[in-house]
């Protein structure tokens, strides 16, 4: 770290945090090798000792450095360079089988209550009320007036959007790719279709989290794959699990930076490892990043694909839980060697698309800065409100209910006392108008740990959040 800070937009301390990270994953910074302490690096660059500290609290926080009290800090044990030993050549690109690409996209599978107004509690809903609803109609009339808006949109997606969200992910989620390697979809099982789809995937098998969102089990099998349930620690997704008993699968499914729906971040050493394990066995990995810019405590973690240097996860993201449901615009992105393929996908895909005028919307929206400026409000909306809604909750603590907050997301998951049936209870609560979930759903009925699942997203005031929850525990009925 001897030469100055470049001159870009980027501050300082993002400068420092980014040339670490690069120097630690490339293999400059050997594992266990010590780093200069904030004083001595700070003297070395000309800046702030505050500043250093940012940068290095963050990669303190990635899983990058570990602290050791007197000794200093050191570069973690657990990182590798981010390109796996076993894949050193580009992966071939999988050819489409009959079977997949005769299957037509899954639809989307309705785990809450639709129409009108929002469920109270309702899961993956973004705060509608919050929603800039003038200047989304501004520039809706904008392009409308355009000559061609009305059209149908190309199969892969509007360019300017593709280009716009290309943009967006290099800057929020260190994602490197062009406009080509992004391909519009209109929902995340979609994503999934569409992937499976031009990988030629049927007949494989995958690997899912468990617990994990429902219709991610529903489509793969819907889609002829075999799935393979992965169990979830106090770590993410158990890759060294997968590895021993599912030897052969070719996919897996994770959502690394906030695993759903336990909300437990992957750390590094589980990254490189599962990178490392789809380049040894010619694997695939899907990223599911659905709500990965909520992050309450430090920044957004960086994403999985962000260490993909071979070209083997497969990134998917959505519009729909940080603008509106209504929206159905989701994205995946993938390497530049499976572009070719990916658009056949999409050109002999029958699930249809966002219509262009809405793409051209988000785009705008996107490249004119109101998204990042959106995101930005949102979180700090959604922080004060997982705030009220756990606080409404905590009383309820000493009956067995126990909240435990992650740091991110956009629901809460309650811990439920043993001799107590979580679905039972998120019945009651359904039948009651709470779109409240059981983690043991979310298992498939398996046994394990108990909990209830309850958004936050959409409770504006304490009084609300009070009224809430205690209307809920009334439906629970706990006397029977």
């Amino acid at each position: 770290m001897t030469q100055p800070m470049a001159r870009t937009a980027a501050p300082i301390h993002e400068q420092i945090y980014a040339r670490f990270r690069s120097m630690i994953e490339q293999g400059q910074l050997s594992p266990g090798q010590k780093v200069s302490s904030l004083r001595a690096l700070a003297t070395e660059l000309g800046v702030a000792r505050g500043t250093v500290q940012v940068a290095y609290d963050r990669l303190l926080g990635e899983g990058y450095l570990v602290a050791r009290g007197p000794a200093g800090t050191f570069v973690s044990e657990h990182t590798a360079p981010a390109k796996p030993a076993h894949a050193k050549k580009p992966p071939v690109a999988a050819r489409p089988s009959p079977r997949a690409s005769a299957r037509p996209s899954a639809p989307e599978t309705v785990i809450d209550m639709e129409g009108g107004n929002p469920a109270p509690l309702q899961m993956g809903l973004p705060a509608l009320d919050e929603f800039p609803r003038k200047l989304w109609a501004r520039l809706m009339t904008r392009q409308a007036r355009k000559v061609g808006s009305l059209n149908k949109p190309p199969p892969a997606g509007y360019m300017p959007l593709r280009e716009a969200l290309a943009a967006c992910l290099h800057r929020s989620r260190g994602i490197d790719a062009h406009a080509a390697q992004v391909f519009i979809v209109p929902a995340y099982t979609a994503s999934l279709a569409l992937i499976i789809d031009a990988l030629g995937l049927a007949g494989e098998s995958a690997w899912i989290e468990h617990p994990c969102y429902p219709p991610t089990a529903q489509t793969l099998k819907r889609m002829g794959l075999r799935v393979c349930n992965v169990p979830v620690d106090e770590h993410g997704v158990d890759v060294g699990f997968g590895r021993k008993q599912f030897t052969n699968a070719r996919l897996a499914v994770v959502t690394p930076s906030h695993q759903s729906p336990t909300g437990v971040a992957l750390p590094l050493q589980r990254r490189v490892e599962l990178l490392d394990w789809a380049g040894a066995h010619d694997a695939w990995i899907v990223e599911d990043d659905y709500d990965g810019e909520y992050r309450y405590r430090g920044h957004p973690l960086p994403a999985l694909k962000s260490m993909d240097a071979c070209g083997r996860v497969i990134y998917c993201g959505t519009l729909s839980k940080s603008l509106f449901p209504g929206l159905r615009l989701s994205y995946v992105v993938v390497a530049p060697n499976l572009v070719p393929q990916f658009e056949l996908a999409c050109r002999r895909s029958v699930h249809g698309g966002c219509p262009e005028l809405m793409q051209a919307v988000v785009a705008d929206f996107i490249a004119e800065g109101h998204f990042s400026r959106h995101i930005k409000r949102m979180r700090t909306l959604y922080a004060r409100r997982r705030a009220l809604l756990a606080e409404a909750l905590a009383p309820y603590a000493a009956d067995g209910f126990v909240v435990h907050l992650q740091d991110g997301g956009m629901h809460l998951l309650v811990d439920v006392r043993e001799d107590l049936d979580d679905v039972a209870l998120a019945s009651r609560a359904r039948a009651s108008g709470f779109a409240v979930h059981a983690l043991t759903t979310w298992r498939n009925g398996s046994p394990g740990r108990r909990g209830l699942l309850m958004g936050f997203t959409n409770i504006s005031s304490q009084a609300e959040a009070q009224r809430l929850v205690t209307e809920l525990f009334r439906a629970f009925d706990l006397r029977r």
